[in-house]
């Protein structure tokens, strides 16, 4: 087809930089003539307001594909002559959607994985882990095989989580731990943040809703969802129908970690915070994967229904790679609204641990917690052999800001999911299949574990803001230390520490979290913020004291600098009496204005790819904000990189 004149072998670029001045100008006018649309694909196009973003990609003649009024936007269907257009208007940002992943990771196995076992997924997402009826074969085939399924939720059959042969030689692996009565099901992590003490106090998180935002949820009838389920919604591919189930299984996992309510016979609760009530939003599709159009819209439902359902804690086991600072990445957009809005987000830091500025989007936004991953060593009653998993990521972010804030049990977790879900087909060895329990290793766990710790604070004090539950819960930390009695890992590593349910509910800590950070502003774009972190010339990581004659030189304090070495699989003492001091009130308190005349040290650069200087410029190694070279590849990515149990 002729345009403009322009011969049928005139490259498409061309066409189109000839055309784009007229094409503007009609623009202006309203006067563009609709075009077939030969490639299209799925933009976040971003404008002072959602209503002016639609009226945008209207007029090119775009396809709206869902609103996403949280951050002033819409996903849009577009060509490569509409997103052109768009990109030469005032006040609209144009951004091509990306993936985000889930954080939780497999026994014994890589991200390698990631490709595999997907093909018979992609037709079977309705179904698998949703009907009763599964059959699953895994000899020699890469992925689930499916036998004639039924749509009725699948429950578990069984009656009572009891462990049946178990005795007190057997090796303890989370799940099957013997400590209160012989041959009784017991999760540890309950135990290792202190909370069976509060939940025998009446304090079980009743009253307080947790929003999961993750793949869905299989109702293991065990786990005593009932009615506390009050709202679910699946928004995977633009939809808005109730979720059915979980085909992938990271969900379900998550979700009974944070409040699954099933009990042993001891009266031992399975979950954190077991009576919380849920919001479950499936964002992810059967293979785990999606996209930041689906993920923000399941946050934008959320924080729209938050006072309908009393929505105060968000789970978010999920990451992406940073490609932009936090203010310009739309995800992280969203989450800052949700915290501004009054929801408490707590965030995985990510798998790619032990590696320095690892912390994945969301969990790289200042104002939220974000969670790295402890493991217990197989020694749940020893916790001098506790240690941190080397998978979880650490900071500080590309910001300087310090991540995680805080850790939790991360380390070969069990957790509730059906047999026939995806991630039980790919490590059969980790899923016991007589009780509908899989064990599963990342920050997603841990990042569970803190939201139904959020969720007692919660229910405890429900009058507490977020920034005043990051505060106590950070205050209340137990950190790492050496028989020295010095912290055995950086802040960049461990934040503040091991979260103690107990110790955050009865703490009275004020103005320790977020302070010198302006939410609103940093939403609106008129002024952005940086941590007190930065890199010295040897590589080593450091925390600046701003407050000094010489403003950026180190802050004196144990833990306050890191070389970027992990001390391996030694274990630690975990302590409760650690004098914070300077480390903890100087550090993480102080936050400074972006806009500020303050100069990072002079054209030092972070990694050979990123100069962090007052006039912070990232590369054309990420292209991805404005959109001048699209990304290679905008396939969604699975849910979070898998690595073996800890």
């Amino acid at each position: 087809m002729r345009s403009n004149g322009n011969p049928k072998n005139e490259p498409t670029a061309m066409r189109i930089s000839r055309l784009l001045p007229i094409s503007l100008l009609a623009l202006a006018l309203g006067v563009i003539a609709p075009r077939v649309s030969a490639a299209a694909r799925l933009y976040i196009v971003q404008a002072p307001t959602s209503a002016a973003a639609r009226a945008r990609v209207l007029q090119v003649h775009g396809k709206i594909e869902r609103q996403l009024p949280i951050i002033h936007a819409v996903a849009a269907s577009l060509d490569a002559h509409q997103a052109a257009l768009l990109r030469g208007l005032p006040a609209v940002k144009l951004f091509a959607d990306r993936s985000v992943s889930t954080r939780g990771l497999l026994s014994g196995l890589t991200s390698t994985l990631t490709t595999t076992a997907s093909s018979t997924l992609n037709s079977a997402d309705s179904t698998l882990a949703t009907s009763p009826v599964v059959t699953t074969v895994t000899d020699g085939v890469a992925s689930p095989v499916l036998s004639t399924v039924t749509t009725n939720p699948v429950v578990s059959s069984v009656t009572s989580p009891v462990v049946s042969g178990l005795s007190a030689a057997a090796p303890l692996q989370d799940g099957t731990g013997v400590l209160a009565t012989p041959l009784t099901y017991e999760t540890n992590y309950p135990t290792v943040v202190d909370a069976p003490a509060l939940q025998q106090a009446g304090i079980t998180g009743k009253g307080v809703t947790i929003a999961v935002l993750d793949t869905g949820l299989w109702q293991d009838v065990l786990q005593s969802y009932g009615s506390r389920i009050l709202a679910t919604v699946d928004v995977v591919d633009g939809g808005s129908s109730p979720v059915t189930g979980d085909a992938y299984g990271h969900g379900t996992h998550v979700t009974s970690i944070a409040a699954g309510g099933a009990q042993n016979v001891a009266g031992q609760y399975f979950g954190v915070a077991p009576q919380a009530n849920l919001v479950v939003v499936q964002a992810f599709n059967g293979e785990g994967e999606a996209t930041y159009a689906d993920v923000i819209a399941g946050i934008n439902w959320i924080v729209a229904h938050r006072e309908q359902y009393n929505i105060r804690v968000l789970n978010l086991s999920i990451g992406a790679t940073p490609e932009s600072f936090y203010w310009q990445d739309p995800l992280d957009q969203a989450v800052m609204a949700a915290w501004q809005a009054g929801i408490v987000v707590v965030v995985a830091s990510g798998n790619e641990g032990p590696s320095p500025m690892t912390v994945d989007v969301p969990g790289n936004v200042p104002y939220v917690i974000t969670v790295g991953a402890l493991t217990d060593n197989y020694e749940p009653y020893n916790p001098a052999d506790w240690r941190l998993a080397s998978f979880s990521s650490t900071g500080p972010t590309y910001e300087g800001f310090v991540k995680p804030e805080v850790v939790a049990p991360g380390g070969h977790m069990v957790g509730s999911m059906a047999s026939s879900s995806y991630l039980a087909n790919i490590d059969p060895d980790s899923m016991d299949v007589a009780e509908d329990l899989f064990t599963m290793s990342g920050t997603s766990q841990a990042a569970a574990v803190t939201s139904g710790v959020v969720a007692l604070m919660l229910q405890s004090d429900p009058s507490l803001t977020p920034d005043e539950v990051k505060c106590r819960l950070m205050a209340s930390a137990r950190p790492a230390v050496t028989s020295a009695g010095t912290l055995a890992y950086s802040v960049f590593q461990q934040g503040a520490g091991l979260i103690d349910a107990v110790a955050a509910v009865n703490s009275s800590a004020t103005d320790c979290a977020n302070v010198g950070l302006d939410i609103s502003a940093d939403l609106a774009g008129t002024e952005h913020f940086h941590g007190p972190a930065n890199r010295d010339a040897s590589g080593n990581y450091y925390i600046m004291n701003m407050g000094s004659a010489t403003p950026g030189t180190a802050e004196p304090g144990d833990g306050l600098s890191w070389s970027g070495s992990y001390p391996g699989t030694q274990g630690y003492s975990w302590s409760d009496a650690y004098p914070w001091s300077q480390g903890f009130s100087y550090a993480w308190s102080q936050n400074y204005a972006w806009t500020s005349n303050y100069a990072w040290t002079s054209n030092y650069a972070w990694t050979s790819n990123y100069a962090w200087t007052s006039n912070y410029a990232w590369t054309s190694s990420v292209p991805w904000w404005n959109d001048s070279s699209p990304p290679a590849s905008t396939a969604a990515a699975p849910i979070q990189p898998w690595v073996p149990n800890q």
